[in-house]
């Protein structure tokens, strides 16, 4: 049988050898399933999201299909007709690889890979990978390892039953399942070594993140949806000359600036990793310290592109990862982004569901300067001054109020430590008992 597929490959890789110019992109073949549970309209959505997700990668998205199924076959996801719909494609289109919108177990990945007889990934795997490609600095690319490794953790046991079927004699399942283990112990020696690190990266994080509440200094936090123009509003806002890309998660490393606000007010300006529809949770676990840096925020900016088909969508998935963090009761304001390019009706729409919101362009500048007013109002009643009292034996309480806000006195008096403290309104309703 002539396998006219491996030729196309070869093809590709050598013109990349020999000119040295341009860059090998695979051919990949897009699967979405739609369940009974879900809508059309929103799988749709994911899938389009995936070939942005796929392009971003590094590979060119050549055909995509969407599966509709009562309940996933347990086997395959799709079921052995639709198996066989894919393989006859991927055979014509030269395809390298299949990529699935929806998270496979390690069972389905192997047998899908077996019939394929191409590389298959989910949507995980592919958000992983992009990660991987964009963290720059040791926190981000530690947080990035750990996540990838926890990903592999289960498919490498998922290998260990399969070596296990292999025969039932002595001397047959030795040499692999030692492997197996040694694979297996390695892993786990590294993702320990890996969270070690990053406790030792969190806690030095978290000592500047004290120091910054310690200036008195108020923390607006840009959180958004990957691509919806946070970096770019950033830029505008404080002339900080981030990097910007028409990529989804192109930033991944938080960045923090000082700006100051129409009345003259300084503050800090945070700009964070962007998210998506069904973020994995291996990455909400690992990136959880530089995440959970929002959580200090007197304000969040949330950022939404309003020339998006979804907008909708957009803004549910960034607060289920807030909600994730411990994040949602937080004060946000709604920034409705793209106004240079989004349609009237949309923005108008947008700004009628959501009171309060403001629309602007971080391109053009457009409403920037009323943006800005905004936000100085909402912080001028954002935190209020509390006196607390609290017994001795609370030395936690005691500890929490100095993480929660900013301490302007305290001393020691007969019915306990007393504190003078910055609170938001929020943490302050928390220690009311101590008031």
């Amino acid at each position: 049988m002539t396998d006219n597929r491996g030729d196309g490959r070869r093809r590709r890789r050598l013109t990349a050898t020999v000119t040295d110019l341009e860059v090998t992109r695979q051919r990949a073949y897009l699967v979405g399933v739609v369940m009974r549970t879900e809508t059309v309209v929103d799988a749709e959505a994911s899938l389009h999201e995936l070939g942005l997700l796929t392009d971003t990668a590094g590979s060119d998205p050549v055909e995509a299909t969407l599966v509709r199924r009562d309940h996933p076959d347990p086997a395959t996801l799709i079921g052995s007709g639709k198996v066989r719909d894919i393989v006859a494609a991927v055979k014509a289109l030269d395809v390298d690889v299949v990529v699935f919108d929806n998270e496979l177990t390690p069972a389905q990945q192997r047998n899908l890979t077996t019939r394929f007889e191409v590389d298959v990934v989910d949507r995980v795997a592919l958000i992983l990978d992009i990660f991987a490609q964009h963290a720059t600095s040791r926190e981000g690319m530690v947080q990035v390892e750990l996540a990838q490794h926890r990903y592999r953790l289960p498919r490498l046991r998922g290998r260990g039953v399969e070596l296990s079927r292999l025969g039932g004699g002595i001397g047959t399942r030795g040499p692999g399942e030692t492997k197996l283990e040694t694979d297996r112990r390695r892993i786990l020696e590294r993702i320990s070594k890996l969270e070690g690190e990053l406790r030792h990266l969190a806690k030095a994080r978290a000592t500047r993140s004290k120091a910054r509440l310690g200036s008195e200094l108020a923390l607006v936090s840009l959180v958004g949806y990957t691509n919806a123009g946070k970096s770019t509003l950033f830029n505008a806002i404080t002339d900080a000359g981030v990097l910007v890309e028409d990529q989804l998660f192109a930033t991944l490393d938080s960045t923090v600036r000082r700006t100051a606000l129409p009345d003259g007010r300084p503050v800090l300006l945070s700009d964070t990793v962007g998210f998506v529809r069904r973020l994995p949770h291996q990455l909400v676990e690992a990136f959880r310290s530089t995440l959970e840096e929002v959580n200090q925020a007197n304000l969040l900016l949330h950022v939404v592109d309003a020339a998006d088909e979804n907008p909708d969508g957009q803004i549910e998935a960034v607060r289920t990862v807030l909600r994730e963090i411990g994040a949602s009761a937080l004060d946000e304001l709604l920034v409705i982004n793209k106004l240079d390019i989004a349609d009237d009706t949309a923005v108008g729409r947008l700004l009628a569901l959501h009171p309060g919101s403001v629309a602007v362009s971080a391109v053009s500048g457009e409403k920037l300067d009323e943006l800005l007013e905004v936000v100085a109002a909402r912080l001028e009643g954002a935190t209020i001054e509390v006196e607390l009292v609290v017994p001795y034996p609370r030395g936690d309480v005691v500890s929490a109020i100095h993480d929660a806000g900013e301490v302007i006195a305290e001393e020691h008096v007969a019915a306990g430590t007393r504190l003078v403290v910055k609170l938001p309104k929020e943490e302050a309703d928390r220690f009311s008992a101590y008031a």
